[in-house]
């Protein structure tokens, strides 16, 4: 599979076609490391100053290059893909072979590096319920007041969780009824497309 590069993109990286072999090679291994690492404006700064570039275009192509390695990685593009991905930049032969070496040995560390910054959501797990129905008191005989006591257990990665929730059954109600929404909500086509697009 391709990777396709929308002409933002290809504008900034096509200055990769005009720069030397080693440079290309360095700038692929900054973009490596800012993402491991964050970007540094002072390892810019130096490249923009002894290639004689303005900081702006440096930065829009490690930004590029960037952009290229995760979304590779994400994508698990193997190297003949990656190979003619890079060629649709105008960039030699030579130097592409370069580029998909470097890309098949940080591949791993990047799709970790990708994983370790995505969403972990937490996740339902069971319900415990009981229902307490307080039927009189001291000052107050025949009276009936209903509460639930419930224990939530979810997880978020590996770390699991416990909260305990006292409701009322109006609230309880509500609740339920803001569920249902949320789940027909979640059924709906257009959600369904944002969450295929996300993946």
């Amino acid at each position: 599979m391709l990777l396709l590069l929308d002409e933002n993109h290809k504008l900034h990286l096509e200055i990769l076609s005009t720069l030397e072999k080693e440079v290309v090679v360095e700038f692929f291994k900054l973009a490596i490391e800012f993402i491991s690492d964050g970007v540094n404006n002072s390892k810019l700064e130096t490249a923009a100053h002894k290639l004689k570039l303005e900081l702006s275009t440096v930065e829009n192509l490690i930004d590029g290059l960037m952009f290229l390695l995760a979304e590779s990685a994400k994508l698990m593009i193997n190297e003949v893909d990656f190979h003619d991905s890079i060629l649709t930049l105008g960039v030699s032969e030579d130097i592409c072979k370069e580029l998909v070496s470097i890309y098949t040995s940080n591949k791993g560390e990047i799709r970790l590096i990708l994983d370790e910054l995505s969403l972990h959501p937490v996740q339902y797990q069971d319900l415990e319920w009981r229902l307490n129905v307080k039927l009189a008191s001291r000052s107050l005989q025949g009276q009936a007041e209903p509460n639930l006591l419930l224990r939530l257990h979810t997880s978020q990665g590996d770390s699991a969780h416990s909260q305990l929730l006292q409701c009322d059954i109006p609230n309880l109600i509500n609740l339920t009824n803001s569920l249902d929404e949320a789940l027909q909500e979640s059924k709906s086509h257009y959600t369904r497309r944002i969450l295929r697009n996300i993946k």
